[in-house]
């Protein structure tokens, strides 16, 4: 009676025990593995599984230690650490508020547009969230902004690393989904832009109808003049202008070039089209500023050629990285080590790396690497029961009763990733749930969309997962991010250094406050690559198509030809050769009479 009870229940059972463990405190990679075992065990013992059932996993864990896709974790992490320490997010947010400081609203746009740079440095949510809130915050509070949209910003632009690329969740997304790590990036570029612009869009929405909430910068805040008292503004826009000319002929041409280098037959995606046209158009701007630097020609303002040197060098890594793995020239793991090695070339020519700071990314990398393989061992050992459990099976006949079909499947699954998001990290859902979805998603999605292939609903899929982490990340009370701010707002009212006025300290209600207006606006997004999926599988590259039906008559033939040739060579070589006693089966017949059977 109880192990027909437990095996009956077996998977919710098991299911319970690791939410227990979870609950007391253990460490996640340790709870799944303990999970594993001891259901395994007992599993065992209660005659449901062989006791052969755990032979495989060392095999599986030396796997996972083999697995070079992974490999781009230390490296994208180790290129984020340096850039971070070494005193980029400081010269960005200078740089980019003095360049959209004079305008209402300016200096909370250029949060968000070093935010999304900083996601696709960095890929740390903690590193942005922390670096902004220290440096811009302060600025905002001292010129008047209102602190439910300073700190909803900075919260908000710090979430980005969970979706734009190179971000570490698309790499763990794409791995657990058995997918290229490359096609996770194009599919979650558009969306990952379109949220940066819908940020903006509120932003300046605010600032139209709600100027109070959000101040210009006053003119003495303006650091970078020319001598004849201006802003240096025109020379800048002149400077985009000639940048987005060579952009947009690279554009026109970039197909043609690519074709011939790379001796392609298919016309180039629109996504790789996009990087590589930014990267030329960045390298022409750098090219231009160092050349006016060495003549002195002075064709460049003092803000223009600032803006230049601070912000194209990273632009340029990170589009170097993308554009290399768009191209297929290297894979994430190649783009990763060469973004790394970039980094280190730009903390030596800033004369900002030194032994601390080497020592520091190394240690942290090595931090973050390893809490990354133990949870994917432990994740290993969980699946081992829970699969000899037919647990994925127990979860597919969850999900296929459910009202609604795919669309069901897909709103319960985010509100279900939503809620775990409020509690635990990323890694740990892509690594306990999302191999338990991805058989479901798999034979779900596919059928959602007319056209839509099993490769491009699982992109879907994980693009989908990623926007919605990067919600919870954002949610009171447990939103990760809110935290990271309130580590470092004031919390008590403080003498402001620069303009001596007494400034109120952060609440933790104004935090709480500020995200649910990007919250509402990550929601949106979310809704919109469900309705759209052509957002995320339109700068997708499809693979090659092969008619099954039309390959086996092309099999068959080839068949008859050798069949006829085999007679020819009989017949001339009769004298030479006896014939055989029996004629031989054809294979290819065979195979055919056994598919025709199993069609009846």
């Amino acid at each position: 009676m109880e192990a027909t009870f437990l095996a009956q229940n077996f998977v919710p059972i098991m299911f319970a025990g690791l939410f227990v463990l979870l609950l007391t405190g253990f460490p996640v990679a340790f709870a799944l593995a303990a999970c594993g075992l001891g259901f395994g065990f007992i599993g065992m013992e209660a005659g449901l599984f062989p006791p052969s059932l755990f032979q495989a996993l060392p095999l599986r864990i030396f796997g996972i230690m083999q697995n070079d896709t992974l490999l781009a974790i230390p490296f994208f992490t180790f290129m984020g650490i340096i850039l971070q320490k070494s005193g980029m997010a400081e010269d960005l947010l200078e740089t980019v508020g003095q360049v959209f400081g004079p305008v209402r609203g300016g200096v909370a746009i250029a949060v968000i547009l070093v935010g999304a740079l900083l996601a696709a440095t960095t890929g740390v949510v903690a590193a942005a969230v922390i670096s902004m809130g220290l440096i811009s915050l302060p600025i905002m509070l001292r010129y008047g902004y209102s602190r439910v949209i300073a700190t909803g910003a900075i919260t908000a632009s710090g979430t980005l690393a969970q979706a734009i690329p190179p971000s570490l969740v698309l790499i763990v997304l794409a791995d657990q989904l058995g997918r290229s790590v490359g096609d996770m990036y194009a599919g979650a570029l558009v969306p990952g832009l379109m949220l940066v612009g819908l940020y903006i869009l509120f932003i300046v929405v605010v600032a139209i109808f709600k100027p109070a909430l959000v101040p210009a910068l006053p003119p003495e805040a303006r650091i970078y003049r020319e001598a004849n008292g201006k802003s240096g503004h025109v020379s800048l826009m002149f400077l985009l202008i000639v940048c987005t000319v060579v952009g947009f002929s690279w554009a026109s041409s970039h197909d043609a070039i690519m074709t011939a280098w790379l001796d392609r037959t298919q016309e180039s995606p629109g996504d790789e089209m996009v990087i590589m046209s930014l990267t030329v158009a960045s390298l022409v701007a750098l090219a231009l500023a160092i050349v006016n630097r060495i003549t002195g020609m002075g064709l460049l303002s003092r803000l223009a050629e600032q803006v230049t040197f601070v912000l194209m060098p990273p632009l340029i890594l990170i589009f170097l990285v993308l554009g290399t793995i768009f191209l297929g020239v290297a894979t994430p793991t190649e783009g990763g080590a060469m973004g790394a090695l970039g980094a280190l070339i730009l903390a030596i020519s800033r004369k900002r790396l030194d032994k601390k700071l080497m020592n520091q990314a190394l240690e942290n990398t090595a931090k973050l690497a390893s809490f990354v393989l133990f949870i994917l061992i432990g994740s290993t050992v969980f699946s081992f029961t829970f699969n000899a459990a037919d647990g994925h099976i127990w979860v597919e006949h969850l999900f296929l009763d459910m009202p609604g079909g795919a669309i069901g499947f897909l709103i319960v699954v985010n509100i279900l990733i939503f809620i775990l998001g409020c509690f635990i990290d990323f890694f740990e859902i892509a690594f306990i749930v999302i191999p338990i979805l991805a058989p479901v998603a798999e034979k779900i999605l596919p059928g959602l969309v007319p056209g839509m292939t099993a490769d491009q609903a699982m992109i879907w899929f994980g693009v989908i997962v990623a926007m919605n982490l990067q919600t919870s990340f954002l949610t009171p009370p447990f939103g990760f991010a809110l935290f990271y701010l309130r580590s470092v707002a004031p919390k008590n009212d403080y003498k402001d250094r620069i303009t001596g006025e007494n400034i109120p300290s952060v609440k933790t209600s104004e935090i709480y406050k500020g995200s649910i207006a990007f919250i509402v606006l990550q929601l949106i997004m979310v809704a919109a690559i469900i309705v759209f999926p052509n957002l995320v599988t339109g700068g997708l590259k499809e693979g090659v198509k092969i008619d099954a039906d039309a390959a086996f008559e092309q099999m068959l033939n080839q068949a008859g030809e050798d069949e006829d040739k085999d007679k020819d060579d009989a017949v001339n070589m009769d004298d030479m050769k006896p014939a055989a006693d029996a004629p031989a089966e054809d294979p290819a017949k065979a195979l055919e009479a056994e598919m025709k059977a199993n069609k009846k």
